[in-house]
Formats: C-alpha cells, sequence, structure tokens
C-alpha cells in the first residue's frame, strides 16, 4: 500500500513538473474539450427580462460537454475511480514507456484490442448510433500496423499472440458486439476520444523515453487527418448527445466506459517494467532537448 501511494505521489509530481496533463485523464474523465464561454453580450443588450435559463442555453449551446450523455460521461466516469485505480493506469502507462519490449507488449496488445473494435464497426448489423460515431479519422489499425512494422519487421502477424488481459478485452468487445452493440459507444469515447486528445503528449513521452527514430513506431498517436482536435472533439460530442437512446442504455454506456478503464488497467498491470526508470529516461531525454 506504502509503495502504491509512493509511485502515485511520485509519477503525478513528475508530470507536474513536465507540465504534463495526468495520462490517467485519457479515461477517469471525458477526454477534455477546453469549455468555450458563452458569447461575449454586451451589457446593454440584456435587458431585465433576459432568463438566466437563456444565458445558460448560450454557452452550453458551444460546449455539448455541458449536457446529455456527454456531460453522463464525463461525471460518471471520472466519480467512478478510486485513487488506487488512478495509480494502477498512471504507474501501468509509465511501465509501457520503461523498455522497448513493454512498449511493444503494450502497442501489440491495442492492435488485438482496436482489430476487435474496428470489426465490429465495420458489421452491418451493428446499429446505426455505433456508425455516426465511426469517422474514419479516428481509425488506428492502419497506424497500429506501422508501428507493429516498425519494432516487429516483416511477417509479424504470425509470430504474435493476445495477453490474457487482451484476450479478456477483446473477448468483451465482441460480446457487447453481439449482445448489446449501443455498448460500443463507451469503447468509442474511452478509447478514441483519449487516444486524439492525449496522442501528441504521450506519442512525444515514448518517442522521449525510448529514445525512438523522431516519429518512428509512434503513429498510434498521430491524427494527421485532424486539424483541430478541439473542433473535431466538439462535433463528436455534439454527434454522441443526439443519438436516440433511452436514459436506460445512456446509464449502461456510462457503466461500461467504467469497464473500459478496468480492461486497460489488466493490460498495463500485464508489462514488464519500472515507471521509475521511464520517468527518469524521459525527464534526462526531456533535459536533452531542452539544452540542445
Amino acid at each position: 500500500m506504502a509503495r502504491t501511494v509512493y509511485y502515485s505521489i511520485t509519477l503525478l509530481s513528475f508530470m507536474s513538473m513536465m507540465q504534463i496533463e495526468s495520462v490517467a485523464s485519457f479515461t477517469t474523465r471525458a477526454p477534455h474539450v477546453p469549455i468555450s464561454r458563452s458569447r461575449s453580450v454586451p451589457f446593454m443588450a440584456l435587458d431585465t427580462s433576459t432568463k438566466e435559463s437563456d444565458v445558460k442555453e448560450i454557452a452550453v449551446e458551444e460546449n455539448p460537454r455541458m449536457l446529455g450523455l456527454a456531460l453522463m460521461l464525463d461525471d460518471g466516469t471520472r466519480k467512478s475511480h478510486s485513487m488506487a485505480q488512478n495509480s494502477a493506469f498512471v504507474s501501468g502507462f509509465f511501465k509501457g514507456l520503461s523498455t522497448r519490449e513493454a512498449y511493444r507488449a503494450l502497442i501489440t496488445s491495442l492492435y488485438f484490442v482496436y482489430s476487435a473494435m474496428e470489426d465490429a464497426f465495420d458489421d452491418p448489423n451493428v446499429i446505426s448510433d455505433v456508425h455516426a460515431l465511426d469517422d474514419a479519422e479516428l481509425r488506428r489499425m492502419s497506424a497500429l500496423k506501422q508501428d507493429m512494422d516498425y519494432f516487429y519487421g516483416v511477417e509479424w502477424e504470425s509470430t504474435i499472440s493476445p495477453s490474457p488481459s487482451t484476450k479478456s478485452y477483446v473477448a468483451r468487445v465482441r460480446h457487447v458486439a453481439e449482445h448489446k452493440p449501443y455498448l460500443l459507444i463507451a469503447h468509442q469515447y474511452t478509447r478514441y476520444l483519449g487516444d486524439l486528445f492525449g496522442g501528441q503528449m504521450m506519442g512525444g513521452m515514448a518517442t522521449r523515453s525510448l529514445d525512438l527514430e523522431q516519429g518512428k513506431g509512434v503513429a498510434f498517436y498521430n491524427f494527421d487527418d485532424i486539424p483541430s482536435t478541439k473542433n473535431f472533439i466538439t462535433d463528436w460530442y455534439q454527434r454522441l448527445n443526439a443519438l436516440d437512446l433511452t436514459e436506460e442504455q445512456k446509464m449502461e454506456i456510462v457503466d461500461e466506459a467504467n469497464n473500459v478503464f478496468d480492461l486497460n488497467i489488466g493490460i498495463l498491470e500485464e508489462l514488464e517494467g519500472s515507471p521509475l526508470k521511464a520517468m527518469w529516461s524521459l525527464a534526462l531525454n526531456t533535459l536533452k532537448m531542452k539544452l540542445g
């Protein structure tokens, strides 16, 4: 217990020092869309008949994260995770940056997970709500194959196999796709938006920590076809909130998003490596980069 707390404090302190937002934000809360303030309205334009609800409506119009399923997912995922879960996620992520072998194992697990997800999205029997959020710009399989080529060389597909936690993750994706396909929305929300929001940061951390060739082995974290992350996520949230779902289905999606968080922790906990070693390598290489 003491070591867990130590790792948590040390890791989070390190990220604060590096001016990096907590990696745990990728699943502990909705990927952050900078909150757009309500449009500036001249004071004289607001007479005494202006209602508070009208002012709120202006603010919500520009920030869909503040209502509907987007808000439910934000609140529902943030409030449900314990310090131990958050610590496990952050520590596991840094384990994945400790050696090339650990990072390769992480990319391999993601390859199997995204293969299952994107196969499910391609199924014509999957409900239109899932297809409405399935943007080509978010798809990751092509990028993952580039990274696998980099770390394994050619003909790697016949040599890899999923880890036990990865098998559980894949099985869950296939189960919900067959029985409750609307729950795939939780997987889209948790993984794709998290990847998009944190991609540049995580890819840069991997490059510096593992001393990778610039741009190599981190294609997974690059979204070259999305020029504005903020605008894209805002549009995605608007489509999310417009889905025709019952309140019960929405609550199930929030529960599934929390389940996805635990499935990701399972993959990270399997990785071999030292989070503190990764922190040290990242700090050292970042310092070297800044010093030129």
